[in-house]
Protein backbone atom coordinates (compact mmCIF):
# COMPACT_ATOMS: atom_id res chain seq x y z
CA UNK A 1 0.00 0.00 0.00
CA UNK A 2 1.57 3.45 -1.01
CA UNK A 3 1.12 6.60 1.23
CA UNK A 4 -0.11 9.49 -0.90
CA UNK A 5 1.20 12.93 -0.29
CA UNK A 6 -1.06 15.84 0.50
CA UNK A 7 -1.09 18.10 -2.63
CA UNK A 8 0.87 20.99 -2.22
CA UNK A 9 -1.32 24.26 -2.61
CA UNK A 10 -0.98 26.68 -5.79
CA UNK A 11 -2.01 29.81 -6.90
CA UNK A 12 -5.02 31.02 -5.44
CA UNK A 13 -5.07 28.42 -2.42
CA UNK A 14 -1.29 29.45 -1.67
CA UNK A 15 -2.19 32.81 -1.68
CA UNK A 16 -5.15 32.37 0.52
CA UNK A 17 -3.14 30.25 3.24
CA UNK A 18 0.00 32.68 3.59
CA UNK A 19 -2.85 35.53 4.06
CA UNK A 20 -4.73 33.58 6.59
CA UNK A 21 -1.39 32.79 8.37
CA UNK A 22 -0.67 36.50 8.24
CA UNK A 23 -3.66 37.53 9.30
CA UNK A 24 -3.16 35.16 12.08
CA UNK A 25 0.46 36.11 13.06
CA UNK A 26 -0.98 39.91 13.19
CA UNK A 27 -3.84 38.64 15.65
CA UNK A 28 -1.24 36.79 18.08
CA UNK A 29 1.17 39.73 18.28
CA UNK A 30 1.03 41.28 21.48
CA UNK A 31 0.88 44.82 19.94
CA UNK A 32 -2.15 44.14 18.18
CA UNK A 33 -4.63 45.61 20.92
CA UNK A 34 -2.62 48.64 21.77
CA UNK A 35 -2.55 49.59 18.11
CA UNK A 36 -6.01 48.85 17.54
CA UNK A 37 -6.93 51.19 21.18
CA UNK A 38 -4.42 53.67 19.86
CA UNK A 39 -6.85 53.92 16.40
CA UNK A 40 -10.04 53.69 18.08
CA UNK A 41 -9.05 56.68 20.67
CA UNK A 42 -7.66 58.72 17.77
CA UNK A 43 -10.63 58.36 15.88
CA UNK A 44 -13.26 59.32 18.51
CA UNK A 45 -11.37 61.58 19.32
CA UNK A 46 -11.10 63.54 16.29
CA UNK A 47 -14.78 62.80 15.12
CA UNK A 48 -15.49 64.63 18.98
CA UNK A 49 -13.68 67.98 18.78
CA UNK A 50 -11.92 68.84 14.87
CA UNK A 51 -9.06 70.46 16.99
CA UNK A 52 -7.40 67.64 18.19
CA UNK A 53 -6.22 67.07 14.02
CA UNK A 54 -5.37 70.10 13.77
CA UNK A 55 -1.65 70.80 12.46
CA UNK A 56 -0.72 72.16 15.82
CA UNK A 57 -1.92 70.00 17.86
CA UNK A 58 -0.70 66.82 15.93
CA UNK A 59 2.59 68.26 16.55
CA UNK A 60 2.35 69.02 20.11
CA UNK A 61 1.86 65.63 20.43
CA UNK A 62 5.00 65.02 18.26
CA UNK A 63 7.09 66.61 21.02
CA UNK A 64 5.39 65.02 23.99
CA UNK A 65 5.68 61.20 22.53
CA UNK A 66 9.48 62.25 22.03
CA UNK A 67 10.05 63.08 25.81
CA UNK A 68 7.82 60.52 26.89
CA UNK A 69 8.61 57.93 24.56
CA UNK A 70 12.78 58.26 25.70
CA UNK A 71 12.45 57.32 29.19
CA UNK A 72 9.57 54.72 28.43
CA UNK A 73 12.32 52.82 26.37
CA UNK A 74 14.84 53.11 28.74
CA UNK A 75 12.29 52.32 31.40
CA UNK A 76 11.85 48.90 29.13
CA UNK A 77 15.12 48.29 28.31
CA UNK A 78 15.51 47.74 32.62
CA UNK A 79 12.23 45.82 32.83
CA UNK A 80 13.01 43.55 30.39
CA UNK A 81 16.37 42.04 32.48
CA UNK A 82 13.86 41.96 35.61
CA UNK A 83 14.02 45.05 37.36
CA UNK A 84 12.31 48.95 37.64
CA UNK A 85 13.83 52.17 37.56
CA UNK A 86 11.88 54.65 39.10
CA UNK A 87 14.14 57.79 39.06
CA UNK A 88 13.60 58.44 35.18
CA UNK A 89 11.12 61.06 35.47
CA UNK A 90 13.19 62.79 38.56
CA UNK A 91 16.49 62.05 37.05
CA UNK A 92 14.84 63.89 33.66
CA UNK A 93 13.81 66.71 35.70
CA UNK A 94 17.30 67.26 37.64
CA UNK A 95 18.55 67.00 33.89
CA UNK A 96 17.16 69.78 32.98
CA UNK A 97 18.03 72.43 35.91
CA UNK A 98 21.68 70.79 35.88
CA UNK A 99 22.20 71.84 32.30
CA UNK A 100 20.34 75.10 32.63
CA UNK A 101 22.95 75.69 35.52
CA UNK A 102 25.98 74.53 34.00
CA UNK A 103 25.22 76.94 30.90
CA UNK A 104 23.91 79.94 32.63
CA UNK A 105 25.93 80.23 36.22
CA UNK A 106 29.13 78.05 35.89
CA UNK A 107 29.26 79.88 32.11
CA UNK A 108 29.72 76.28 30.09
CA UNK A 109 29.10 76.07 26.10
CA UNK A 110 25.83 74.25 25.53
CA UNK A 111 27.51 71.72 24.22
CA UNK A 112 29.62 71.29 27.21
CA UNK A 113 26.91 71.46 29.46
CA UNK A 114 25.32 68.21 27.70
CA UNK A 115 27.57 66.70 27.66
CA UNK A 116 28.52 67.27 31.65
CA UNK A 117 25.11 65.72 31.75
CA UNK A 118 25.45 62.86 29.91
CA UNK A 119 28.14 61.89 31.42
CA UNK A 120 26.50 62.46 35.20
CA UNK A 121 23.59 60.47 34.00
CA UNK A 122 25.50 57.31 32.56
CA UNK A 123 27.46 57.28 36.09
CA UNK A 124 23.75 57.63 37.85
CA UNK A 125 23.01 54.60 35.75
CA UNK A 126 26.27 52.83 36.52
CA UNK A 127 25.30 53.41 39.92
CA UNK A 128 21.78 51.66 39.98
CA UNK A 129 23.45 48.26 38.08
CA UNK A 130 26.11 48.15 40.94
CA UNK A 131 24.21 48.34 43.15
CA UNK A 132 21.21 45.88 42.05
CA UNK A 133 24.23 43.25 40.82
CA UNK A 134 27.02 43.74 43.00
CA UNK A 135 25.47 44.12 46.41
CA UNK A 136 22.18 42.66 45.41
CA UNK A 137 20.36 45.47 46.55
CA UNK A 138 16.60 45.50 45.22
CA UNK A 139 16.00 47.96 42.46
CA UNK A 140 12.63 49.27 44.06
CA UNK A 141 15.22 50.68 46.79
CA UNK A 142 18.41 51.91 44.77
CA UNK A 143 16.27 54.23 42.00
CA UNK A 144 13.85 55.73 44.66
CA UNK A 145 16.80 56.82 46.68
CA UNK A 146 17.69 58.49 42.85
CA UNK A 147 14.42 59.51 42.64
CA UNK A 148 14.65 61.13 45.88
CA UNK A 149 17.85 62.97 45.45
CA UNK A 150 17.48 63.97 42.23
CA UNK A 151 14.18 66.02 43.26
CA UNK A 152 16.29 67.39 46.27
CA UNK A 153 18.67 68.90 43.88
CA UNK A 154 16.45 70.17 42.00
CA UNK A 155 14.96 72.63 44.66
CA UNK A 156 18.05 73.34 45.90
CA UNK A 157 19.51 74.69 42.81
CA UNK A 158 16.51 76.70 41.74
CA UNK A 159 15.21 77.75 45.54
CA UNK A 160 11.83 77.82 43.76
CA UNK A 161 12.48 80.14 40.75
CA UNK A 162 13.82 79.67 37.08
CA UNK A 163 16.63 79.73 35.30
CA UNK A 164 16.85 82.20 32.59
CA UNK A 165 18.74 83.15 30.10
CA UNK A 166 19.65 79.65 28.45
CA UNK A 167 21.83 79.11 25.21
CA UNK A 168 19.66 79.20 21.46
CA UNK A 169 21.31 76.15 21.14
CA UNK A 170 18.63 73.59 23.56
CA UNK A 171 16.02 75.80 21.30
CA UNK A 172 17.31 74.89 17.87
CA UNK A 173 17.04 71.44 18.94
CA UNK A 174 13.96 71.35 20.80
CA UNK A 175 11.72 73.37 18.97
CA UNK A 176 12.74 73.18 14.94
CA UNK A 177 11.09 71.32 12.72
CA UNK A 178 12.08 69.33 9.85
CA UNK A 179 9.47 69.08 7.36
CA UNK A 180 6.92 69.70 9.51
CA UNK A 181 8.26 67.28 11.42
CA UNK A 182 9.47 68.16 15.24
CA UNK A 183 13.00 67.44 14.91
CA UNK A 184 12.67 65.60 18.68
CA UNK A 185 9.94 63.00 17.39
CA UNK A 186 12.59 62.45 14.69
CA UNK A 187 15.46 62.02 17.21
CA UNK A 188 12.94 59.65 18.97
CA UNK A 189 11.99 57.50 16.18
CA UNK A 190 15.80 56.85 15.44
CA UNK A 191 16.18 56.01 19.09
CA UNK A 192 13.24 53.43 18.89
CA UNK A 193 15.05 51.77 15.12
CA UNK A 194 18.63 51.19 16.85
CA UNK A 195 16.50 50.17 20.23
CA UNK A 196 14.84 47.33 18.13
CA UNK A 197 17.45 46.51 15.91
CA UNK A 198 19.52 46.18 19.53
CA UNK A 199 16.88 43.62 20.96
CA UNK A 200 15.80 41.95 18.43
CA UNK A 201 18.70 41.44 15.67
CA UNK A 202 22.05 41.26 17.70
CA UNK A 203 23.64 38.66 19.73
CA UNK A 204 23.87 40.71 22.95
CA UNK A 205 20.12 41.76 22.60
CA UNK A 206 18.65 38.11 22.63
CA UNK A 207 20.82 37.58 26.13
CA UNK A 208 19.05 40.59 27.74
CA UNK A 209 15.72 38.55 27.03
CA UNK A 210 17.73 35.69 28.71
CA UNK A 211 18.85 37.46 31.66
CA UNK A 212 15.11 38.79 32.34
CA UNK A 213 13.72 35.38 31.45
CA UNK A 214 16.09 33.35 33.92
CA UNK A 215 19.22 35.28 35.21
CA UNK A 216 20.26 32.00 36.91
CA UNK A 217 19.84 29.86 33.42
CA UNK A 218 21.61 32.44 31.55
CA UNK A 219 24.76 32.44 33.81
CA UNK A 220 24.84 28.80 33.24
CA UNK A 221 24.38 28.83 29.72
CA UNK A 222 27.59 31.58 29.66
CA UNK A 223 26.28 34.38 29.34
CA UNK A 224 27.40 37.76 30.97
CA UNK A 225 24.58 38.33 33.38
CA UNK A 226 25.43 41.19 35.36
CA UNK A 227 26.82 43.02 32.64
CA UNK A 228 24.24 43.18 30.87
CA UNK A 229 21.76 44.48 33.83
CA UNK A 230 24.34 47.52 34.27
CA UNK A 231 24.41 48.22 30.71
CA UNK A 232 20.26 48.28 30.93
CA UNK A 233 20.94 50.62 33.72
CA UNK A 234 23.20 53.19 32.09
CA UNK A 235 20.87 53.29 29.01
CA UNK A 236 18.20 54.30 30.79
CA UNK A 237 19.72 57.26 32.58
CA UNK A 238 21.59 57.66 29.38
CA UNK A 239 17.81 58.45 28.31
CA UNK A 240 16.69 60.10 30.82
CA UNK A 241 19.72 62.47 30.18
CA UNK A 242 18.92 63.04 26.79
CA UNK A 243 15.00 63.38 27.31
CA UNK A 244 16.17 66.26 29.12
CA UNK A 245 17.86 67.79 26.61
CA UNK A 246 15.18 68.20 24.78
CA UNK A 247 12.81 69.00 27.40
CA UNK A 248 14.74 72.06 27.91
CA UNK A 249 14.85 72.91 24.24
CA UNK A 250 11.15 72.92 24.63
CA UNK A 251 10.61 74.80 27.50
CA UNK A 252 13.19 76.95 27.11
CA UNK A 253 14.02 77.94 30.95
CA UNK A 254 15.64 75.40 33.79
CA UNK A 255 12.06 75.22 35.79
CA UNK A 256 11.67 72.92 38.68
CA UNK A 257 7.74 72.60 38.72
CA UNK A 258 6.64 70.26 37.44
CA UNK A 259 9.05 68.73 34.85
CA UNK A 260 9.50 65.64 35.49
CA UNK A 261 7.21 64.69 37.72
CA UNK A 262 5.32 61.61 37.98
CA UNK A 263 6.58 60.95 34.56
CA UNK A 264 7.71 57.18 35.69
CA UNK A 265 4.48 56.54 36.29
CA UNK A 266 3.83 57.02 32.25
CA UNK A 267 7.06 54.95 31.42
CA UNK A 268 6.46 51.78 33.33
CA UNK A 269 2.86 52.73 32.38
CA UNK A 270 4.31 53.10 28.75
CA UNK A 271 5.94 49.93 29.08
CA UNK A 272 3.68 47.37 30.73
CA UNK A 273 0.99 48.20 27.87
CA UNK A 274 3.29 47.25 25.38
CA UNK A 275 3.65 43.72 26.08
CA UNK A 276 6.64 44.48 28.62
CA UNK A 277 6.26 41.99 31.29
CA UNK A 278 7.23 43.33 35.15
CA UNK A 279 8.75 39.48 35.55
CA UNK A 280 11.30 40.32 32.90
CA UNK A 281 12.37 38.76 29.25
CA UNK A 282 9.25 39.48 27.51
CA UNK A 283 8.43 42.55 25.44
CA UNK A 284 8.93 44.37 22.19
CA UNK A 285 10.20 48.13 21.18
CA UNK A 286 7.57 48.40 18.71
CA UNK A 287 4.72 46.94 22.03
CA UNK A 288 6.48 50.45 23.93
CA UNK A 289 6.42 52.51 20.72
CA UNK A 290 2.25 51.64 21.02
CA UNK A 291 1.60 52.18 24.60
CA UNK A 292 3.17 55.52 24.78
CA UNK A 293 1.23 56.86 21.63
CA UNK A 294 -1.95 55.37 23.27
CA UNK A 295 -1.37 57.37 26.96
CA UNK A 296 -0.03 60.17 24.74
CA UNK A 297 -3.17 60.52 22.75
CA UNK A 298 -5.56 59.81 26.05
CA UNK A 299 -3.42 62.61 27.99
CA UNK A 300 -4.22 65.13 25.04
CA UNK A 301 -7.67 64.58 24.65
CA UNK A 302 -8.33 65.29 27.67
CA UNK A 303 -6.31 68.36 27.76
CA UNK A 304 -8.42 69.13 24.11
CA UNK A 305 -11.99 67.90 25.47
CA UNK A 306 -10.95 70.98 28.17
CA UNK A 307 -11.50 67.54 31.25
CA UNK A 308 -10.08 69.16 34.73
CA UNK A 309 -6.68 68.64 34.80
CA UNK A 310 -6.46 66.32 38.39
CA UNK A 311 -8.39 63.84 36.28
CA UNK A 312 -5.15 62.50 34.49
CA UNK A 313 -3.98 60.84 37.26
CA UNK A 314 -6.84 59.29 38.07
CA UNK A 315 -7.17 57.95 34.40
CA UNK A 316 -3.60 56.93 34.25
CA UNK A 317 -3.86 54.84 37.39
CA UNK A 318 -6.61 53.12 36.16
CA UNK A 319 -4.92 52.46 32.93
CA UNK A 320 -1.58 51.38 34.44
CA UNK A 321 -4.18 48.87 36.84
CA UNK A 322 -5.55 47.53 33.80
CA UNK A 323 -2.20 47.21 32.03
CA UNK A 324 -0.91 45.19 35.55
CA UNK A 325 -3.69 43.47 35.82
CA UNK A 326 -3.34 42.12 31.97
CA UNK A 327 0.34 41.61 32.45
CA UNK A 328 -0.45 39.11 35.49
CA UNK A 329 -2.99 37.32 33.39
CA UNK A 330 -1.02 37.18 30.44
CA UNK A 331 2.14 35.44 32.78
CA UNK A 332 -0.16 33.08 33.88
CA UNK A 333 -1.34 32.16 30.94
CA UNK A 334 1.65 31.56 29.59
CA UNK A 335 2.93 29.31 32.77
CA UNK A 336 -0.43 27.41 32.10
CA UNK A 337 0.48 26.31 28.22
CA UNK A 338 4.44 25.46 29.83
Amino acid sequence: MTARRAPTPTGKDAIDGTRVAWLRRLAEAPETGVVVACVVVFVTLALVRSSFVSAVNLQGMGFDLAQYGLIAIGESLVILTGGIDLSVGALLGASVILMSWFNVRAGLSAGVAVLAILVITGLIGLAHGLAVTRLDMPPFVVTLVTFTIAQGVTLVITSGTSIVGISDFFATLGQTYLAQIPVPLVLFALVVLVARFFLERTYVGRQVYAVGGNREAARLAGIRSNRRVVSMYVTCSLLSGFAGVLVLGRVGVGSASGIGVGWELTAVAAAIIGGVSLSGGQGRILGVLAGTVLLVLINNGLTTLQVNANYTNIVLGCVLGLAITADRLRARRVALRS
